[in-house]
């Protein structure tokens, strides 16, 4: 019995083990406070709690000294197989998927040992009957975690000394011989590897590292290191290094990129200094020079201010520089550009918000930049610009207010348009008919009108004029005020009718006169400054209904039915004729001929007209929808197919009008094929009267004319197909500094691309690699393409001829694991010949990337080569190679 009991008890104390410690810690370490009180039978002193504070504090002198617990806070442990109290060695063994949470330390591994006499934890793996280790610790202390193969750690002093450490800071990898941790902010290592690839034990390039000082998130502090490539040691090391490591944005150089240009010589490029001026705001100033005296500069900066807005500000400029002074082919060109995009946060400001997307500059700047950065956008023809604050008070009726200035500008003609600025202002809906919760039925409860305001300040100017004195000289401004009365209702139950009319009042500051010059034998016109107003009204009413038909083909065919939606509307527009605003001037010196004009042509909302208008508008719109079935459900279900998303017809008949009283037809259609990937459109102008020799249209039916019942005068279909090896893929990634520089998100016209620049890359980082095949060979072979169609027909005066004729292409396509070809080019029917071509390829080098990107004929011909480490850290560790197209200046 007595064993049977003595084995029930140990198995009790096994069970219990975690309490027994904690009773051993409380018996031989802790302290207790004892109180006494005088007792008349026993003779003794009691005192109270209050009373033994007063002694303590009258005689300030504790001869008794405190222990110290051995725990600074509570331990608990767990282990798979078992736990062993040894109290004979004042240790505690945890086995197989051990674990030690204490104060603010975690460890976890194969086998711990918890000697609590020497304040000592060691951890190390478990051997299977093969050999081989298992359960490698894994040590973490805040934010810093290391995977050791076997550690020492003091409770006290927080020192320990770990064997093959492993650990990560920020893209940093690094795996140490023997660590030594003197504190919580100082390590020592011995035979360190450093690296950024993934597989930290057998890297493809790591730098090597005799002796380190590593202090976490601040700083790493090297001795002799030197590179080492697939296990192969490089000639490639240093002395001593030291790496920064900080989670705040630190101020540091930018090392510049060296380069041979064949119109400007040697280079250096995108070099410059990084200033870190808060956690809101950053500064970069980069620049360029080549030895003929060519030279960039490039500000860039970044803000941020958390729930109410973002934004970033560029501003670039080139000074180019083509052969030396004195021969022929001299030329000096100097272009800039300035960029500024700004986001407000809807939570920030619910009734007001402010943005900004600016992109404006010198005509030619994309064209004659030598940057990377701009290839894509070479061929842009438009810069625009809009900056606007807008704000609403929530009064009755709510008021609207906004003010914004916007810019255009065609680098072609290089003709810049602006307003600055454009203030509008207006009063939402009323209803003065209709009570406030009524229900709004019938013509008059549904009457209602607005009040608009419309002010401009419009400025027409060029690049030689910009931003200088006489650009303002020849402003246009003024007021517009509009009030729209509108109501709407039914009649016979299908047919919805709108009547309206507007009241326009203009006010201008700037208006013309003209007058007969006899000396020069010509009509002048002349800008007058002052102020003028005019006022116009119209009158608009319309109906319409919608049609609904549906051709059934039975439940047993592919399609069962066609479904067809018909919007018919006719309208009716009146407008009377201003003669009250017009004048008369001298054509010539008879005194005979004269002409009608109003002082206000050319102004910005228009002029008055002097023509009465009395007029119909006839349009349909149609749409077509089949239900087909769907051979994929098991269900036997059926699923809509679009035919046709629209297909509109427009045609207007003027009563007024002495002849050609029926308008050109408008016919515009468009829909989505296979799954919605292919985006197709058509337009085109359809006309029933013919033309005489000079292209004028006259009163006489084509057909009568000897032609075709309807000509064509113009047409232009459109199309656009993106798909992919994956079910159509997803879209590429647009091109953040292709939508800024005012192109497209694709890359149609070349991809932008900065060699100097590391993180660029046509593959997706955000994709595991870990959890990839990788293999030689794979019958999947990731694609995707864009295509963009675009043809234009004219026959306005018997030309019949297109226009325009293009196809743009891109696409990239993984040959092999890692291996990615990208391409971009196009070519002209109309002017047959290959449009802007870009060939792009890139190797995946796990830590490492190789690039070659190659523009192989056209007029801005370039390729570029390299390859380097892709991690940030190791950015400056590269090696590149380009010819830069040679820019035609003028």
């Amino acid at each position: 019995m007595s064993q049977i009991f003595t084995k029930i008890l140990l198995k009790a104390l096994h069970n219990k083990l975690i309490h027994i410690v904690f009773s051993v810690i409380f018996l031989t370490l802790g302290t207790t406070f004892v109180f006494s009180q005088k007792n008349p039978t026993t003779n003794t002193v009691t005192l109270t709690k209050s009373e033994f504070e007063k002694v303590k504090d009258s005689t300030k002198i504790d001869t008794i000294k405190k222990k110290k617990p051995f725990l600074d806070g509570v331990v608990n442990m767990k282990a798979k197989v078992y736990e062993k109290l040894d109290q004979k060695k004042k240790t505690v063994t945890l086995h197989d998927e051990a674990e030690i949470y204490y104060t603010d330390f975690e460890l976890k591994a194969g086998r711990i040992v918890l000697d609590y006499e020497k304040n000592l934890v060691y951890a190390g793996r478990l051997k299977d009957s093969a050999g081989n280790y298992y359960q490698r610790p894994v040590f973490k202390q805040g934010q810093s975690i290391i995977e050791p193969d076997s550690i020492i750690f003091h409770t006290k002093s927080k020192r320990a000394k770990v064997w093959n450490s492993r650990t990560k800071q920020d893209e940093l990898y690094i795996k140490a011989e023997i660590s030594k941790k003197e504190n919580d902010s100082v390590y020592f290592m011995k035979n360190a590897r450093m690296t950024t690839s993934k597989n930290i034990d057998e890297p493809e390039y790591y730098f090597l590292v005799r002796k380190v000082k590593f202090v976490p998130k601040k700083k790493v502090v090297a001795g002799l290191t030197n590179m080492v490539i697939m296990d192969v040691p490089t000639p490639i090391g240093l002395p001593f290094a030291y790496f920064p490591m900080s989670e705040k944005n630190t101020s540091g150089f930018i090392m510049p990129t060296p380069g041979q240009n064949n119109r400007q010589g040697y280079f250096l490029q995108n070099g410059g200094y990084y200033f870190a001026l808060s956690d809101h705001y950053d500064l970069a100033v980069l620049g360029d020079y080549y030895t003929n005296g060519s030279y960039g500069l490039r500000l860039e900066s970044n803000y941020v201010k958390r729930y109410n807005f973002n934004g970033r500000l560029n501003f670039r400029f080139e000074n180019n520089i083509v052969s030396e002074k004195g021969f022929p082919d001299y030329l000096k060109s100097k272009q800039y550009n300035i960029q500024w995009s700004h986001a407000q946060d809807a939570k920030a400001s619910p009734n007001s918000r402010f943005s900004a997307s600016v992109n404006l500059g010198s005509s030619q700047y994309f064209r004659q930049s030598v940057n990377m950065n701009n290839v894509g956008s070479r061929l842009n023809n438009n810069l625009s610009s809009s900056v606007s604050f807008s704000k609403t008070f929530n009064s009755v009726p709510q008021v609207n207010m906004s003010i914004s200035a916007t810019h255009s500008q065609n680098t072609n003609t290089e003709v810049i348009n602006m307003t600055l600025p454009t203030f509008q202002a207006s009063v939402d809906r009323v209803f003065p008919f209709a009570s406030k919760d009524g229900i709004k039925k019938g013509i008059i409860k549904n009457i209602n009108f607005q009040y608009n305001l419309r002010g401009e300040n419009r400025i027409q100017t060029n690049d030689s004029l910009f931003f200088t004195s006489q650009m303002f000289k020849d402003a246009k401004s003024g007021f517009q005020h509009t009030i729209p009365v509108s109501t709407n209702f039914k009649i016979f139950k299908y047919f919805s009718v709108t009547a309206s009319t507007t009241y326009n009042e203009t006010w201008v500051m700037n208006t013309i006169r003209k007058k007969y010059n006899s000396l020069e034998n010509k009509v002048e016109t002349t800008n007058v400054n002052g102020f003028e107003s005019f006022r116009t009204y119209n009158f608009n009413a319309g109906i319409g209904t919608t049609i609904y038909g549906t051709f059934n083909f039975g439940e047993d065919k592919k399609i069962q039915a066609i479904r067809h939606v018909m919007r018919p509307n006719i309208g009716y527009g009146y407008t009377p004729n201003f003669n009250q605003y017009f004048e008369k001037y001298a054509l010539d010196a008879t005194g005979v001929n004269f002409g009608d004009y109003t002082k206000f042509e050319g102004g910005i909302f228009g002029a008055p007209a002097n023509n009465f208008s009395n007029s119909m508008n006839f349009s349909l719109s149609n749409t077509f929808e089949a239900k087909v079935r769907d051979d994929k459900s098991t269900k036997e279900e059926t699923k809509k197919v679009m035919l046709l998303n629209n297909l509109n017809l427009g045609v207007r008949y003027d009563i007024a009008a002495d002849s050609l009283k029926w308008s050109e037809i408008s016919l515009s259609g468009g829909t989505q094929l296979f799954k919605q990937k292919m985006n197709l459109n058509f337009a085109a102008i359809l006309d029933a009267f013919a033309i005489d020799n000079s292209g004028r249209r006259i009163d006489k039916l084509n057909i009568d004319n000897g032609g075709s019942l309807l000509r064509i005068p113009r047409a232009n279909m459109t199309i656009n197909y993106n798909f992919s090896s994956s079910d159509f893929g997803p879209k590429s990634k647009e091109s953040q500094q292709n939508i800024q520089n005012g192109g497209t998100g694709d890359d149609l016209f070349g991809k932008s691309v900065d060699l100097s620049d590391s993180r660029q890359s046509l593959f997706d980082k955000d994709k595991d690699k870990s959890q990839e095949k990788l293999e030689w060979f794979s019958y999947k072979i990731p694609w995707d393409l864009r295509f963009a169609y675009s043809v234009t027909y004219n026959n306005t005066n018997r030309q019949n001829e297109i226009q325009s004729h293009s196809l743009m292409a891109s696409g990239n396509i993984e040959l092999a694991p890692r291996w990615k070809v990208g391409f971009s080019s196009g070519y002209d029917f109309k002017q047959k010949g290959v449009t802007f071509t870009q060939l792009r390829f890139e190797r995946d080098l796990e830590s490492w990337r190789m690039s070659f990107n190659w523009v192989p004929f056209g007029t801005n011909t370039y390729w570029g080569f390299f390859i380097g480490i892709s991690s940030s850290i190791f950015s400056d560790i590269k090696y590149e190679k380009r010819q830069l197209p040679d820019r035609v200046f003028r």
